[in-house]
C-alpha cells in the first residue's frame, strides 16, 4: 500500500508537469492550427537558459529564472514570426515537417552552445523527504505539483479576464468572426507561442531541478506530451490538464509495479496514444468535427 501511495503522487506531480507543457502545445493548435512538434525542445531551452542565468551569469536565482522565462517567451514569439508566420497558407503537411525541422534545429543550437555533456544544475526546491499515509514522498514533487497548480489558476484567470485571453478564446472558437470585431489574429498567435514557450520552461526548470541536473533527456519528455493531448483532446484545455495527470498516473504505476526489465514505464503511454487514436481520434474531450462534402 505504500508503494501505491508513492507512486500515485509521483505520477500526480509527473502528471501535473505534463499538463502544463500540454496546455502549450494545445494554445498553438487551438489559436493557429498548428501541430507543435517542437515543444519538448521548448522544455530543453528553458531548463538551459536558467541553468545559464544562475550557473553561468551568476544572478540570484529567483531573478534568474524570470530572466529565462522572459527570455523563453521572446524565443517563441520569434519562431512564430520568423518560422510559422510566413507559412500562412501552407498545407498542413508543410507546417508540420517545418516544426520537425525546428525540434532539429533548436535542439543542434542548445548543443553548440552549451555541449551534450549533463551539467549539474541549481536546486530550487527542497529535497527532503516526507511521509504521507505511511509513504515516503519527495518533497520537490509536492512543491512541482503545487506550482503547477498555482501556474494553472494563473493562466485560468488570464484566458477569462484579461483583454489579450479573452482574444485568445475568441480566436479560438472563430477566427473570422474574431478578425470582422477588429482582433489581430497575428498577435493572438504570438501571444499563445509565448504562453507555450513560458510554460514549457516552467515545466523545464521543474525537471531540472527535479533531476538535479540539465541534459538533453527534459527535451525527450517533450513526447509525452503528444500521449497527453491525444487522449484529452488536440483543442481542449481541461482535458490538457486531466490527459496529462492520466499518463502520469501511468507511467508511474507501469514503470513502478511492473518488472523493471519490460521497460513499460515508457511505452505504456504511446500504447494509450495509439489505442485512443483507433477508438476515440479527437480524445476525451476533443471537439469532433464532421465534415460535409
Amino acid at each position: 500500500m505504500d508503494r501505491f501511495i508513492q507512486l500515485a503522487l509521483s505520477g500526480i506531480a509527473n502528471g501535473a508537469i505534463f499538463a502544463l507543457v500540454a496546455l502549450g502545445f494545445v494554445l498553438i493548435y487551438k489559436s493557429s492550427d498548428v501541430i507543435n512538434f517542437a515543444q519538448g525542445e521548448l522544455l530543453l531551452i528553458g531548463a538551459y537558459l536558467t541553468y545559464a542565468m544562475v550557473e553561468q551569469f551568476g544572478l540570484w536565482w529567483p531573478i534568474g529564472v524570470v530572466v529565462a522565462v522572459v527570455l523563453a517567451a521572446v524565443v517563441g514569439v520569434l519562431i512564430e514570426q520568423l518560422v510559422l508566420r510566413p507559412l500562412i497558407g501552407e498545407p498542413v503537411i508543410s507546417v508540420i515537417m517545418v516544426t520537425i525541422g525546428l525540434s532539429s534545429l533548436l535542439r543542434a543550437i542548445v548543443g553548440a552552445i552549451w555541449g551534450v555533456t549533463p551539467r549539474p544544475a541549481p536546486q530550487f526546491l527542497p529535497t527532503d523527504t516526507v511521509t504521507i499515509l505511511g509513504a515516503n514522498v519527495g518533497v520537490d514533487r509536492l512543491w512541482a505539483f503545487a506550482l503547477a497548480i498555482i501556474f494553472f489558476v494563473i493562466l485560468t484567470l488570464f484566458f477569462r479576464f484579461s483583454r489579450e485571453g479573452i482574444a485568445m478564446r475568441a480566436v479560438a472558437d472563430d477566427q473570422q468572426a474574431a478578425l470582422s470585431m477588429g482582433i489581430s489574429v497575428k498577435k493572438v498567435w504570438a501571444v499563445a507561442w509565448a504562453i507555450a514557450a513560458i510554460t514549457a520552461a516552467v515545466g523545464g526548470i521543474l525537471l531540472m531541478s527535479i533531476f538535479g541536473g540539465v541534459s538533453g533527456t527534459i527535451g525527450r519528455v517533450g513526447l509525452l506530451v503528444f500521449p497527453v493531448v491525444i487522449l484529452g483532446g488536440l483543442d481542449s484545455i481541461p482535458g490538457a490538464i486531466i490527459g496529462g495527470l492520466i499518463i502520469g498516473l501511468l507511467q508511474s504505476f507501469a514503470g513502478g509495479l511492473l518488472p523493471p526489465e519490460w521497460g513499460l514505464g515508457e511505452v505504456a503511454p504511446f500504447v494509450i496514444l495509439l489505442i485512443i487514436l483507433l477508438v476515440r481520434p479527437y480524445g476525451l474531450f476533443g471537439q469532433r468535427i464532421i465534415e460535409r462534402v
